[in-house]
């Protein structure tokens, strides 16, 4: 399945490049999973995070590794894929996008594709994890605008 959200912000995107750190990464977490972080190396290729995701009754580990990073005049962009995931998962690929409008103004763009283990299992998580990538769309706007 495919999943692809945009949200416009007042920042640059250098700026916002800068702001992609673990304190925007915490900031972005739903309530529900509760999710512990376990590790948080970066955006840059070779870096890996580690969340620990609570479902009350049990908990799941998801490691991605950043497998691609690219900083150019007009984008900043970086791909986490699923190394460990929960089990309603198989497949994770999360391409991370900013890009440039103007010198004050950038798009974020999550950039999704998933596999669970079974296809209706696809259609059922899509609305799930719109509404979870939907989330982080006011955040995004309240941390990244012009100050």
């Amino acid at each position: 399945m495919h999943l692809t959200l945009k949200t416009k912000v007042n920042q640059n995107y250098l700026s916002v490049k800068e702001g992609f750190n673990e304190n925007l990464f915490l900031s972005l977490n739903p309530p529900f999973p509760p999710v512990q972080l376990k590790e948080f190396g970066g955006c840059e290729k070779g870096d890996k995070v580690h969340l620990e995701l609570n479902f009350i009754f049990f908990k799941q580990d998801w490691i991605s590794d950043i497998t691609y990073d690219n900083t150019s005049d007009s984008i900043f962009e970086f791909i986490d894929e699923g190394t460990q995931l929960p089990f309603f998962l198989k497949y994770w690929k999360h391409h991370h996008i900013v890009r440039k409008i103007d010198e004050n103004h950038s798009f974020i763009i999550d950039d999704i594709r998933f596999k669970s283990p079974f296809i209706l299992m696809d259609f059922l998580l899509f609305p799930v994890l719109w509404l979870q990538f939907a989330y982080r769309k006011p955040i995004y706007r309240k941390l990244f605008k012009r100050s």
